[in-house]
C-alpha cells in the first residue's frame, strides 16, 4: 500500500520487514527518527524476536552489531557523519570479519566547522573500508535498497552500507510503497550465516594473522566485492519481479543515449539534475545523466559503457578531498580510456548548500571549465579571507571570519 510516510519511517519499516534479530544504535542526527521508530517496534512487540540495545556510542554500536552477527543473529545499525568516523576502527573490523550487518548512513557533513546538514563526505570517507556501498535517489529506492542489501550481505558474508541524503530524504514526507511483511518474508529468507561463533565448537575469528596469509585474506575480501557487480543487478532483478517495480542496481540512465554531455552524480541530487536535463534538451542541448545506485564496488565497466560515446563528463560531487580534489571522479576516470571523454568535477552542495536547477541550467554547458569547479562559490568571501590571511598572522578562525562577513547571528556570543 502506497502511503504518505517520512522517509525515515519507511527505512525503519522496511529494515523491520527483513526480521533483523539485534538492532543496536547509538543516536545521532539525522538517523534519529529510523532507530527511534525500530525501538518502538520492539518494545511494542510488533517486531520480534528482536533485542534492541541501547549503547554508550557509535563505536559501541557497531561493536555490538559485530558481536549479534558473529553470534550468528541478523544484524543492523545506522549513523551519520562523526558517528560513523568514530566508529571507523570498528567498520574496518566487520569487513574484515566479512559478517553481514546492515547499516544505514544518514548522510552528513563532518566538522569542523559543526555542520548538521546534508553532504557525502561521510560515508566516502570509509568507502575504503570494504563495506558495499549503495546510494538512494528517493525514499522509495531508500525503504527497497534496504531490503534488497540484507540479501546481498547474507549472500556474499559481507556488511553493505546504505546511503541516504540526511534531511533532505530522512526528514522528508513523500509517497513510499513500503514492502509489505509477506513480500519480504519471500524475498529475503531466514538467515543462515556462513560462519558463526558456537560454545560446542569453539573456534577464533579476527585472529592475528601475520605477511604469510595477510595479502591473501585482502584479496578474497576484494574478490567478494566484485562478486557483488553480478550479484547486486541479479537481486534488482529478483526484485523487481516480486515487488513490481525496478529499484537499485548498479547505476541508473537518464537520457544518455545521444548525449554529448552526461552529468554523473549519487543521490537525491539526480531528482534536479534530471530536471536540469530535462529543461537543457528543451533548449536543443544534448545532455543526460547517470546515476551510480552503486559506489562500492565501483562498476567501472557500466559506467565506461554508460559513458564512451560522451564528449565530456561531468561529475557532481557533495564531497571533496581537500589537496586533491574529486573523489568519485577519481573512479570515474579510472574507468575511462585516456582518449576518452573529458572529465570535469563539479563539487555542490557541501554542508547541505541547496543544488538548483537554476544553477545546473547555467553551469552545466559552460565550456571550458576548470577541471575541478565550485558550483556557486562566493569568491568575494574567498577574497576577503585570503587578505585577512596574508595582512595578519593572527588573522583568526576562518569560518568563524567568514560568518562575520555574512553578518550572521551565530558569529557573535
Amino acid at each position: 500500500m502506497r502511503r504518505q510516510i517520512e522517509g525515515s519511517r519507511a527505512v525503519a519499516e522496511a529494515v523491520a520487514a527483513a526480521r533483523p534479530e539485534v538492532v543496536c544504535a547509538y543516536p545521532i542526527s539525522p538517523q534519529t527518527h529510523i532507530v527511534e521508530t525500530l525501538a518502538a517496534l520492539v518494545k511494542s512487540r510488533q517486531l520480534e524476536p528482536c533485542e534492541f540495545v541501547n549503547v554508550e556510542s557509535e563505536f559501541a554500536a557497531m561493536s555490538v552489531a559485530i558481536g549479534a552477527s558473529a553470534a550468528g543473529a541478523r544484524a543492523y545499525t545506522a549513523t551519520a557523519s562523526q558517528g560513523l568516523l568514530y566508529m571507523t576502527e570498528a567498520v574496518y573490523n566487520a569487513a574484515g570479519l566479512g559478517l553481514p550487518i546492515v547499516m544505514t548512513v544518514a548522510n552528513r557533513a563532518i566538522g569542523a566547522p559543526i555542520n548538521i546538514w546534508n553532504d557525502h563526505s561521510d560515508s566516502m570517507a570509509l568507502r575504503g573500508s570494504g563495506w558495499i556501498q549503495l546510494y538512494a535517489e528517493t525514499n522509495q529506492e531508500a525503504a527497497d535498497l534496504h531490503v534488497q542489501a540484507f540479501r546481498i550481505a547474507e549472500d556474499l558474508s559481507t556488511p553493505v552500507m546504505v546511503c541516504m541524503d540526511g534531511f533532505v530524504l530522512t526528514h522528508a514526507w513523500e509517497e513510499v510503497d513500503v514492502p509489505g511483511q509477506a513480500e519480504v518474508d519471500r524475498f529475503v529468507p531466514p538467515y543462515e550465516p556462513r560462519q558463526s561463533v558456537d560454545p560446542d565448537d569453539p573456534a577464533s575469528i579476527g585472529a592475528m594473522v601475520g605477511p604469510e596469509a595477510f595479502t591473501e585474506v585482502r584479496y578474497l575480501a576484494h574478490a567478494r566485492q566484485l562478486g557483488a557487480l553480478d550479484l547486486i543487478p541479479d537481486i534488482a532483478d529478483r526484485f523487481a519481479e516480486a515487488f513490481g517495480r525496478a529499484s537499485g542496481g548498479l547505476l541508473r540512465r537518464y537520457r544518455t543515449e545521444d548525449a554529448e554531455t552526461v552529468v554523473v552524480a549519487l543521490g537525491s541530487v539526480l531528482g534536479t539534475v534530471k530536471d536540469a536535463v530535462d529543461e537543457l534538451r528543451s533548449a536543443g542541448i544534448r545532455i543526460g545523466a547517470l546515476g551510480l545506485t552503486c559506489y562500492r564496488p565501483f562498476p567501472a565497466g557500466d559506467v565506461a559503457a554508460a559513458l564512451g560515446h560522451a564528449r565530456r563528463v561531468i561529475v557532481l560531487e557533495k564531497a571533496f578531498e581537500p589537496g586533491s580534489g574529486g573523489i568519485v571522479s577519481a573512479d570515474v576516470r579510472a574507468a575511462l580510456p585516456k582518449d576518452g571523454p573529458d572529465v570535469v568535477t563539479f563539487v555542490a552542495g557541501l554542508g547541505g548548500r541547496a543544488i538548483t536547477k537554476a544553477s545546473l541550467v547555467r553551469a552545466l554547458p559552460a565550456e571550458g571549465l576548470p577541471a575541478l569547479t565550485f558550483l556557486d562559490l562566493d569568491r568575494s568571501l574567498i577574497e576577503r579571507e585570503l587578505e585577512r590571511l596574508a595582512a595578519s598572522r593572527r588573522s583568526g578562525p576562518t569560518a568563524e571570519n567568514l560568518l562575520r562577513d555574512l553578518g550572521a547571528v551565530a558569529s557573535r556570543i
